[in-house]
């Protein structure tokens, strides 16, 4: 005769579930501390070294200088073609002096000389199109229209960007699936604790009843 099992242990599937959740709980605590390291510590630097301000376009003008880049045409081909280098110069609401636009810190990082940096691809001419494009977009439908722009005091304190790399966008999604996995988790532990307490209530009653 098989041995009946003891109300207050845990069936196979209730420890199943009770493993699952801490496992959620693991995961979303280990994506949290990544997450907190790698994007928040940048993010606290980038505002904390920086700000907003007003700009206006003062010029927009290609260089004579061309700059490579390297396109993809397959899972083993590369090639290096060129771009012009488009530069927006714009006055702030915080200083008089021109600044040069960047598209964000990464453009910033790869290019300091030009403000926009095309998708590469193979054919230079098809390169020079869309910074042509892009510079007729700064000339006439941004004009002398202001826009919001930003500034970094840790990086080039006399040039600006169009966006934040880490805006509340971004951060948000980056802590907001680790902050549900972990409580998806909590919320499974504690529903398998809470049915077993009952079903050990309801046992106990039920012996009760007998005796």
């Amino acid at each position: 005769m098989a041995r009946s099992r003891p109300a207050y242990e845990y069936t196979e599937a209730e420890d199943k579930s009770m493993r699952l959740g801490f496992l959620l709980i693991a995961a979303g605590l280990l994506s949290l501390l990544g997450l907190g390291c790698c994007w928040l510590r940048p993010a606290l630097q980038e505002r904390g070294g920086g700000g907003s301000a007003n700009c206006t376009v003062l010029a927009v003008r290609q260089l004579g200088e061309r700059f490579a880049c390297t396109f993809s045409c397959g899972a083993a081909c590369r090639g290096t073609a060129r771009y012009p280098c488009l530069q927006v110069l714009v006055r702030t609401s915080r200083s008089s002096a021109p600044a040069l636009l960047h598209e964000d810190e990464r453009q910033l990082r790869t290019n300091p000389k030009c403000s926009y940096i095309p998708p590469c691809a193979r054919d230079d001419q098809e390169n020079s199109e869309n910074v042509t494009y892009k510079q007729k977009y700064w000339k006439e439908k941004v004009g002398l229209q202001p826009f919001t722009c930003y500034f970094n005091q840790h990086l080039r304190p006399d040039d600006v960007m169009l966006k934040r790399t880490h805006d509340e966008t971004v951060l948000l999604h980056c802590f907001l699936w680790p902050l549900v996995t972990f409580l998806v988790g909590v919320l499974i532990v504690v529903l398998t604790v809470c049915a077993k307490s009952l079903a050990v209530r309801a046992e106990a009653i039920k012996k009760k009843k007998h005796l």
